[in-house]
């Protein structure tokens, strides 16, 4: 998201549900009296009449908690309203808003049951009472009840969107954090065993040998005593391998990743919504060892914070040659970069990793939505 860009404002719940009661209520109780008295229908229709218009709108404090039962009082009062004089009267704002409301909320056959009954017996009594209404009108009402059904299956099918898009993104974090736990597990693993499984040795061979050999003994001492510096250095140096910190002298004894395992990586990382694809323009050349792993930590930090800080539902890896550089592009159509810093221990952390490999990295907002992070690193490794 750009740094200039506002927030995007979100009405309070308590604002979205008074809304539509306060904006019905100020439209049909002072129309509904001034077409009233302009009509001189009689005292008790006038009051019937703003009656019914007020307790249609103040019906809605209730569609939140019960949107079912809110839609039939609402409906009730509609057709009350219209066949008390005058006959002309405007409509009731609150039945479109009740409906609505009902639907989204998916209280669609209390609904279609109050709405579908109530405007059926609206017609039929107006025949009754020798009122009939004009074909067009019916069709005009009925068209517009149409209408408002239809835009509450459109909220709630965009809100229903919206909870399962909500419900990826929060497995989507789930499962990279346990993916980072097992990582890290496999890395501590890897260093940990060969130099653990020697001390065994050596000691059990020193305490053997400790009475009958003890120069013996103390070569195996020394060994342990070498074994445990080398393991604890290396135990530094995947902690600090795996904080991004590559300034660590020593290095991990597990193979460090290169760029063909690129594929895989883009592999893991798709799923639940999310989808990785990955493009090789190198045509069969590759870097230095060094190189290549610099390139693939900076595209696994890059998706790491497309699964963890954006709502992306794509990204695209690409790796080329360009001149004396190798060029990594990772795109996303996401929300761009954020402006909270919430990914900012990983922008820093690509940023660093590029440095070290004397190269450099760009991240910037795409123009449709989205974020690019482009790495530059010289194809032959930093210069000394």
């Amino acid at each position: 998201m750009p740094s200039d860009e506002l927030p995007r404002f979100r009405p309070s719940p308590l604002l979205r549900l008074l809304i539509p009661v306060v904006f019905a209520f100020l439209v049909q109780v002072p129309t509904t009296l001034a077409v009233s008295l302009f009509a001189r229908v009689g005292p008790l229709a006038v009051t019937a009449s703003v009656a019914l218009a007020a307790g249609a709108a103040l019906a809605l404090l209730a569609a939140r908690r019960w949107p079912g039962p809110t839609v039939a009082v609402v409906s009730a009062m509609s057709l009350a309203a219209l066949l008390v004089p005058p006959d002309a009267g405007p409509p009731l704002l609150a039945l479109p808003f009740a409906i609505i409301s009902a639907v989204a909320r998916g209280a669609r056959m209390w609904a279609l049951l109050s709405v579908g009954v109530a405007w059926a017996a609206a017609v039929i009594a107006a025949g009754f009472l020798d009122s009939a209404w004009h074909p067009i009108r019916i069709a005009v009402t009925t068209l517009g009840l149409v209408l408002c059904f239809a835009i509450g299956e459109g909220i709630r099918t965009r809100m229903a969107a919206a909870a399962e898009r909500r419900a990826q993104l929060a497995e989507r974090r789930r499962t990279v954090e346990q993916q980072e736990r097992a990582r890290i597990a496999r890395e501590l693993h890897d260093v940990l065993a060969h130099s653990l499984s020697q001390i065994a040795v050596q000691s059990g061979v020193g305490l053997h040998l400790f009475d009958r050999e003890p120069e013996k003994a103390r070569e195996a001492l020394a060994s342990i005593r070498t074994l445990s510096a080398t393991g604890l250095d290396e135990v530094r140096g995947v902690l600090g391998f795996l904080r991004g910190d590559e300034r660590t002298p020593t290095a991990p004894l597990t193979p460090q990743p290169q760029l063909a395992d690129l594929p895989a990586l883009a592999a893991a990382r798709s799923g639940l919504g999310l989808t990785v694809s990955f493009e090789d323009h190198l045509g069969g050349d590759a870097p230095p060892s060094a190189v290549q792993t610099a390139a693939y930590r900076i595209v696994q930090e890059a998706l790491t914070n497309v699964v963890r800080h954006s709502a992306a539902t794509s990204a695209v890896v690409r790796i080329d040659r360009s001149d004396d550089h190798l060029v990594v592009r990772v795109a996303d159509d996401g929300t761009g970069i954020p402006a909270d810093g919430v990914a900012g221990g990983g922008i820093r952390g690509m940023h660093e990793r590029a440095e070290l490999a004397g190269g450099t990295i760009e991240l910037a907002d795409a123009a449709g939505g989205g974020t690019i992070v482009v790495a530059r690193l010289p194809w032959n490794g930093a210069s000394p």
